[in-house]
C-alpha cells in the first residue's frame, strides 16, 4: 500500500489497519484515502476500500490556533445529536490522543446527496418552488436545532451559554491577533463596537456556530430536504440568533452584486441568488415564525457574523502561507477581509441586516 502525497496528513498505511481495529472490519486495513477539495479549516478525506466509503476529519497539518479546530468536540456532538434524531452522519471512529496522526481526528458514514454552492445537479430543483422548498427547509433545520433540549441530549456541559456573546467577541479578537503579523485597526474597532453593543441574550441552545446551505447534505431522492449537517468544529451551547446571523452573512439575494460578493466568490455560495430563494428579510421572518424568536437586534448578530467570518478568513489565509491546507492555496481571499469588516461596521451602526 503506497502513500498518496496528497493524503499525508491521513496516510492510508497508518488510518487503515487502525480503522479496521476501531470497526472490527478488516477490509479498511487495505483502503486509500483522497482529499476531498473544498475544505478551508480543518481537512476532510474520503477513505475508500471496496464498495465501502467513510469521511476521516482532521485539523490542519501546520500549527493550529488555541481552541481552534477541536475534533473532539465535533465527533462529540454528531455522535449525541444522531440518536436524537437530528439529521447528521453516524459515527464510525474517534481517535482522541493525537498519537497516529499528530492531532485527534475522527472517522464518519458518508451520507449520499448533494453538497451545493453554485448550482444544482442536472435534474435536481429545477424549479423555483424547488429553491423555495430548498430554503425553507435550511431554515426549519436550523429553528429544529435550536429547540433541541440539550440537557436531554447528554450535552449540558458542552459549553457555557451565560455570556456566550462577550466570549465570542474576545475569542474571534484573539483568534484575529493570531492569524496576522501587523495591526488590524478596522478589526480592532468592528471588535470593540460589537463588544460595547452586545445585546441580552435571546436564548441558550446549541449553536452550529458556521450554518450555511454549503455545510448542508441534501438528500438526492427528496427535494429540499437535509440529509445531513456537517461541518460541526464551532458548535458549543450559546445565543441561537448567533447562528442565524452567520447564515445571513452566506446568504447572497439576487440584488448583490458589489465588491464584496466578487472578492468572497470562492466563500460565498452563490446559488441563493437563483429564482425562487426568499432574501435575506425573508429568510429571517420565516425563521421568526418557525421559532418564535424575537429579532430586534438581529443586526448585532449579522454584524458579528461579518466580524467572525472576516477572522475565520484571516485564518485561512494565514493556514495556507504555511502550507497547512494539503496543497490548497487560499491566499487570495485575504482581499474580501476589509470588506467584510465594513459591512459588519455597517450593519451596526445602519441597524440593517445587508
Amino acid at each position: 500500500m503506497t502513500d498518496d502525497p496528497v493524503a499525508l496528513g491521513a496516510p492510508p498505511s497508518v488510518v487503515g489497519p487502525w480503522l479496521a481495529e476501531q470497526t472490527g472490519d478488516d477490509r479498511w486495513a487495505s483502503c486509500a484515502v483522497s482529499l476531498i477539495s473544498g475544505g478551508k479549516s480543518n481537512l476532510t478525506y474520503l477513505v475508500k476500500a471496496g464498495d465501502g466509503e467513510l469521511i476521516l476529519r482532521r485539523p490542519p497539518t501546520g500549527h493550529v490556533l488555541p481552541t481552534a479546530h477541536d475534533m473532539l468536540r465535533e465527533s462529540r456532538i454528531i455522535g449525541q445529536l444522531g440518536p436524537a434524531d437530528f439529521p447528521v452522519p453516524g459515527l464510525a471512529a474517534v481517535e482522541p490522543t493525537g498519537a497516529l496522526l499528530g492531532q485527534p481526528f475522527y472517522v464518519m458514514e458518508r451520507v449520499r446527496g448533494h453538497i451545493v454552492r453554485d448550482a444544482f445537479p442536472a435534474g435536481y430543483a429545477d424549479t423555483e418552488a424547488d429553491h423555495a422548498l430548498v430554503a425553507e427547509r435550511l431554515v426549519d433545520t436550523l429553528a429544529a436545532l435550536h429547540a433541541i433540549d440539550y440537557d436531554r441530549v447528554g450535552l449540558s456541559d458542552f459549553g457555557r451559554p451565560d455570556g456566550y456573546l462577550a466570549r465570542q467577541v474576545r475569542r474571534w479578537t484573539q483568534q484575529s491577533a493570531a492569524s496576522v503579523d501587523e495591526p488590524q485597526p478596522a478589526v480592532e474597532a468592528l471588535a470593540a463596537s460589537l463588544a460595547a453593543a452586545l445585546p441580552a441574550t435571546s436564548a441558550n441552545a446549541i449553536v452550529h456556530g458556521d450554518y450555511r446551505l454549503d455545510n448542508c447534505v441534501l438528500d438526492p431522492d427528496q427535494t429540499g430536504r437535509i440529509a445531513a449537517v456537517l461541518d460541526w468544529e464551532m458548535s458549543t451551547l450559546g445565543d441561537p440568533l448567533a447562528d442565524l446571523g452567520v447564515t445571513l452573512v452566506y446568504w447572497q439575494q439576487r440584488a448583490d452584486e458589489d465588491e464584496l460578493t466578487m472578492a468572497l466568490s470562492r466563500v460565498i455560495p452563490a446559488i441563493t441568488r437563483l429564482p425562487g430563494f426568499p432574501d435575506r428579510t425573508a429568510v429571517a421572518e420565516r425563521y421568526a415564525r418557525v421559532s418564535g424568536r424575537n429579532l430586534d437586534r438581529l443586526p448585532f448578530y449579522v454584524a458579528f457574523g461579518y466580524f467572525k467570518l472576516a477572522v475565520v478568513i484571516q485564518g485561512i489565509v494565514a493556514r495556507s502561507k504555511a502550507g497547512a491546507m494539503g496543497g490548497q492555496d487560499f491566499r487570495s481571499m485575504g482581499d474580501g477581509v476589509d470588506l467584510l469588516i465594513e459591512r459588519g461596521r455597517q450593519c451596526l451602526a445602519d441597524n440593517t441586516i445587508g
